[in-house]
């Protein structure tokens, strides 16, 4: 049986911090994880435009055995600066990998565009740097949801995404989680704008309690003209999965895969190649896997499930902002 952790966040995994740092006048922002110890990580891309720093060290055959801390972000190619920022802090506070004398902080990193969202892009100096130091400054087990961090300025096809997460405990006393910021081309609703693909899956009302969607309408939604001209769009959903379960970089990497379907759960259509759909998947090493192989499928599951309640709860919580394009959810059902 899974039920919801006591936060349900991510950060119900053990260790987890987050943080998130945001500018509403340009209509963007940060999200940084960590943890109190370097946590083993891979990553899986499934949409076909994607944009990321220092993520090839993440493959199973790699040298690196954990990384330091995690980054989303919004600007576009900007963003990736993001990065920079939590290495300073990092590097501040000694964390990293001891290399030849120097400490070497590895903060792989994903980035959305939000560059079209209406807010205000013409800046002097790059602001991600900042927005990432402010972020890992901001690190706490508790965090909101919506237009905060990397969901700051996230848009889908027809109304504002966000920042959400959402988290697990499997029966076995193992806890999963997610964290994403949603900005898909594709949308979290049904044509009506009111029933979330992901409804089946909702646990109470943490999006709101709506009836899942009827009839299915999956085909129409590709249809909508109101995702069109594609060839405009620029879009991505980016996302963590962490557990607190030992696991290897490859099967970190497995779990990384499957929680992809989360995102076609949640939100119709996806993995387009105007988007750069990615999840990394972190490891905080505290349970073993009494299982190998059951452990692990049900963890894989479990997070693919907290991946696409999570990306509901991003959408359920985004607030209006003066000069946005799009409605909210909320806006959107008054």
């Amino acid at each position: 049986m899974m039920q919801p952790g006591p936060k349900n966040l991510i950060t119900d995994v053990r260790g987890l911090l987050v943080g998130n740092a945001q500018d509403e006048n340009i209509k963007t922002g940060v999200t940084v994880l960590t943890a109190d110890q370097p946590l083993v990580t891979s990553y899986c891309v499934m949409g076909g435009a994607p944009g990321t720093r220092d993520t090839d060290l993440l493959a199973p055959d790699k040298t690196i055995k954990a990384v330091d801390a995690l980054v989303l972000s919004g600007g576009s190619a900007f963003g990736l600066d993001a990065a920079s920022g939590v290495v300073d802090k990092l590097k501040e506070n000694g964390k990293g990998l001891e290399v030849a004398g120097h400490i070497v902080p590895l903060v792989p990193s994903a980035i959305l565009f939000d560059l079209s969202n209406g807010g205000k892009k013409k800046w002097a100096k790059n602001p991600y740097p900042n927005l990432g130091k402010q972020a890992y400054e901001n690190l706490n087990p508790d965090f909101e949801l919506g237009s905060v961090g990397a969901g700051c300025g996230a848009q889908g096809g027809t109304m504002k995404g966000g920042l959400g997460s959402a988290s697990f405990k499997l029966s076995n006393g193992i806890t999963v989680g997610a964290l994403v910021a949603a900005n898909p081309v594709g949308d979290a609703t049904d044509d009506t704008g009111r029933h979330f693909w992901a409804a089946p899956f909702e646990f109470g009302d943490e999006f709101g309690g709506f009836e899942a969607p009827s009839g299915g309408g999956y085909a129409k939604s590709f249809k909508r003209p109101e995702l069109f001209p594609l060839e405009d769009r620029a879009n991505t959903t980016i996302g963590i999965v962490a557990t607190d379960a030992d696991l290897t970089k490859a099967q970190a990497q497995r779990l990384a895969t499957s929680s992809q379907d989360g995102i076609a759960r949640a939100i119709v259509p996806s993995h387009l190649p105007f988007d750069g759909d990615l999840i990394f998947a972190s490891s905080t090493k505290e349970l073993p896997l009494k299982d190998e192989i059951y452990d692990l499928a049900e963890i894989c599951h479990a997070a693919s499930l907290c991946m696409a309640r999570a990306i509901a709860r991003g959408f359920y919580n985004a607030k209006k902002l003066p000069g946005d394009p799009m409605p909210t959810f909320k806006n959107f059902n008054n």
